[in-house]
């Protein structure tokens, strides 16, 4: 059975819950890097389900020129509550929410083996964009880019435009 959920902008009192799921969802050091994060530039979602935080998206956007990008940083669900369809909630309002605020793309990077993140944004309309690609969209700003994404190796850059 699907639960009911909503998606809603996180508060101070969804940090433990947050840390929670980060702890169950990425391997140490990447958990560092997401929960360092949340206290960063941008905009955190979180889904709920009577009254329990059970996943969340980082977001974030930038701007290259006079062009302004988004950026799904971190999406992650608790593992009870996988495969009922909150992950590609997480990203559909996350990508309506960057787009509503301007953004003329929004990428995300996901690790070439998680395939189950891989087939939740391409769902949501995101597809493989390479390095060349990748460079004409942005230039010399790719290298920055690659740093704020945060950027790791044996990932995929994708982009919803």
């Amino acid at each position: 059975m699907i639960p009911e959920f909503t998606i809603r902008q996180t508060t101070p009192s969804d940090l433990i819950s947050l840390k929670q799921i980060i702890d169950l969802s990425f391997p140490r050091l990447f958990r560092f890097f997401a929960s360092h994060s949340l206290h960063e530039e941008g905009e955190v979602l979180i889904c709920e389900t009577q009254r329990k935080a059970v996943g969340f998206a980082k977001l974030t956007d930038f701007h290259v020129s006079s062009c302004k990008f988004g950026c799904i940083l971190w999406l992650a669900v608790h593992p009870q509550f996988r495969r009922k369809g909150i992950a590609s909630a997480l990203v559909k309002a996350g990508t309506e929410r960057l787009k509503q605020n301007g953004a003329e793309a929004v990428f995300a990077s996901v690790q070439r083996r998680n395939t189950s993140s891989l087939g939740v944004f391409s769902l949501q309309g995101f597809k493989k964009i390479g390095f060349l690609d990748l460079w004409r969209f942005l230039g010399w700003r790719v290298f920055e880019f690659y740093r704020d994404i945060w950027y790791a190796p044996g990932e995929i850059v994708l982009i919803n435009l």
